[in-house]
């Protein structure tokens, strides 16, 4: 594999072609795939967001999709979680099915960061959150290497139901929103980087935030 070849992650939950076109439309080296051996050799790994978190774990785990993601950011890969896979970086989220085979209230994430995920309250304002929103930095945001020439306030396309609890890292949040709740938006730990809207959406604000991931990825 080539050394900054960047793999989107198919666990076989929807369209993933928007992504990797985005990608490679701002100069990345990108390809789609399941297979667990590409993922572990990426120079840079793409989790993006479709399908639900019980669903989504419920097949990276047997399949080993999941060990594969680990091991990876563990080495220092470069990772970009999208609404989803931003989701599913944290220890646990709420999101299920009805499929008890979890045991307990929750379903384990990747447990790369710590934290949960739960739902948006429903109240005046309609839920899933779907549509144009703003970022607003934090002082690690305006240091992140993801959100370079993203202005404070930047409007983005977000589609989600579930996001970040209070209990992750203050030290990590690159930027919150406020829906129903205020919640991280994105987020950062040395090579892994979050974000619970869409780039691929988001017209030349998400553009610019794939292209500078490529440009982590290439180092």
């Amino acid at each position: 594999m080539a050394r900054h070849q960047i793999v989107v992650v198919d666990y076989h939950k929807g369209n993933l072609l928007s992504v990797a076109r985005s990608v490679s439309a701002v100069g990345g080296d990108v390809i789609v795939s399941d297979d667990p051996r590409t993922i572990r050799e990426a120079g840079g790994i793409i989790l993006p967001g479709v399908g639900s978190f019980e669903d989504a774990m419920a097949y990276m785990r047997p399949t080993c999709q999941a060990d594969a993601v680990v091991r990876a950011v563990q080495s220092g890969v470069p990772f970009l979680g999208i609404c989803l896979g931003l989701q599913l970086l944290y220890d646990r989220g709420s999101e299920r099915n009805g499929d008890i085979s979890w045991g307990g209230e929750w379903v384990p994430g990747l447990g790369i960061l710590s934290g949960s995920v739960t739902k948006l309250d429903a109240g005046r304002l309609k839920v899933p959150h779907v549509g144009w929103d703003q970022v607003h930095l934090t002082d690690v945001g305006r240091q992140c290497p993801l959100f370079v020439d993203v202005a404070e306030g930047a409007n983005v396309y977000f589609t989600h139901s579930y996001a970040l609890s209070t209990d992750v890292d203050e030290k990590t949040i690159v930027s919150r929103t406020h829906y129903t709740r205020t919640f991280a938006s994105a987020v950062w730990q040395d090579n892994v980087y979050g974000v619970q809207f869409h780039p691929e959406k988001s017209s030349t604000t998400g553009l610019t935030i794939l292209h500078n991931f490529v440009r982590v990825v290439r180092g």
